[in-house]
């Protein structure tokens, strides 16, 4: 077993480097199923997500090849089967875009049901509902797989998502590529992500047009060919470092970044009062101007604050003086991690969506455990903070999502180590790049 061990109190300053984003990358390697040809992506984040989504598509038959740490090749062209359903696919949530790259693909798709982050139900209800509006039927077998299949071939339709879904538009894109004539997506996401697979997409030669508004137009095609892609920095690992700047009344530079992403959480950070310098492809937060002043937040879809930003904004906020109120409006259960936030002595309530917090109250380190990927960058945050020596648990939930977290933040001058316990020993572990 594993985990992190903080001794916080120390302001972070210099500069770190920002990873592919995640949630473009476990999108994109399933789309490759869709390709006639190879594929190399570059820029993607050395995470655990990563490689699990690259071993389901080994075992499916593909040549996945690492070029070197943020470089795959893909090669799906040996493919032979429509079926995903082993553990490592109920390993992780994403999975479920297997779904449509198998069924554009192959008419006909069987995956097990993802697993991921326990902070709420995910239903996929309206990925369902916009693969049978492309003609496929779709059924759950014994509680544990979807199946879809369409025996003429899908058909382009017109698809209204009752709720704004980025794994639905995702999805019903993927599926819709290589269907017959128009798809019409109404009420889509719009996340930079989205936008991501679909410039992915139309470079191996789909017809994908609005994706970034709330009306994306899918026109099948027949043939997709190979191509080498970047995919784009990761906003929420942006996110995360300037919440640990702020939390620490430090300096830090963020770097391999698209700012405009980054738009509706750099401006809590200046109401706040934290100085944000802008460049074309980084940044600059600057915690150390003046005293940080009390916020509210609440969670959107995109262009909104992004719900994947919130726990790592409540450590933040645990430390600032004043009434804060956090407001979650994307997942019905992502409070999990709050009781761990108060083992550290925050005074935070929740009812219902709501988070009070009563920040600027004397907090000091404790045991505390990653509930999920979001909430384990949460507790790095706060740990960083108190004074005194932190462990954290769980940390297979933060390594899902942040590459090389231990050196990042080792390398703007916080004292942090992962460690593996056994049998009541302890032992720092040989860290590799």
């Amino acid at each position: 077993m594993e985990k992190f061990v903080v001794t916080g109190g120390k302001p972070l300053f210099g500069e770190v480097n920002i990873s592919g984003a995640k949630n473009a990358a476990v999108a994109i390697i399933p789309a490759v199923i869709l390709c006639d040809e190879p594929c190399q992506i570059e820029n993607i984040p050395n995470i655990s997500d990563v490689t699990l989504i690259s071993k389901i598509l080994q075992q499916m038959g593909a040549k996945v090849r690492r070029i070197n740490k943020s470089t795959l090749y893909i090669d799906p062209t040996h493919i032979g089967t429509y079926s995903a359903t082993t553990d490592l696919v109920r390993g992780m949530r994403a999975s479920y875009y297997l779904l449509g790259a198998l069924l554009g693909r192959y008419g006909k798709a069987k995956v097990a049901l993802p697993g991921g982050c326990n902070f709420g139900v995910r239903p996929i209800d309206q990925h369902l509902k916009g693969f049978e509006a492309l003609g496929a039927e779709t059924r759950l077998v014994d509680g544990a797989i979807i199946e879809a299949e369409c025996e003429e071939g899908l058909t382009g339709s017109h698809v209204y998502l009752d709720v704004v879904s980025v794994g639905a538009t995702m999805n019903i894109m993927l599926a819709a590529c290589r269907a017959k004539g128009l798809t019409i997506i109404e009420n889509a996401a719009k996340e930079p992500h989205i936008v991501d697979l679909a410039n992915f997409l139309n470079s191996m030669g789909a017809d994908i047009r609005g994706a970034g508004t709330d009306v994306i137009k899918v026109r099948g095609v027949s043939y997709m060919h190979g191509i080498s892609y970047s995919i784009i920095p990761d906003q929420i690992e942006a996110g995360t470092y300037m919440c640990a700047a702020a939390a620490t009344r430090g300096c830090v530079t963020i770097t391999n970044i698209t700012p405009k992403h980054l738009e509706s959480i750099s401006a809590k950070f200046r109401e706040m009062g934290c100085k944000i310098t802008e460049y074309d492809e980084a940044l600059t937060i600057d915690a150390t101007v003046k005293p940080l002043k009390r916020c509210n937040i609440k969670t959107m879809p995109h262009p909104g604050f992004p719900t994947d930003c919130q726990p790592q904004f409540t450590a933040l906020l645990m430390g600032v003086p004043g009434t804060s109120i956090v407001n979650e409006n994307v997942w019905d259960n992502r409070y999990q991690y709050i009781s761990e936030l108060v083992r550290m002595g925050a005074h935070i309530s929740v009812e219902g969506r709501l988070a009070i917090i009563e920040g600027g109250t004397p907090l000091t380190a404790a045991p505390v455990k990653a509930t999920d990927l979001r909430a384990g960058a949460a507790m790095i945050i706060a740990a960083l903070q108190v004074s005194g020596t932190t462990e954290i648990s769980s940390i297979q939930y933060i390594e899902r999502g942040y590459e090389d977290v231990v050196e990042k933040f080792k390398s703007l001058g916080a004292d942090i180590k992962k460690v593996y316990y056994s049998d009541d020993t302890e032992h720092e572990l040989e860290l590799r790049a």
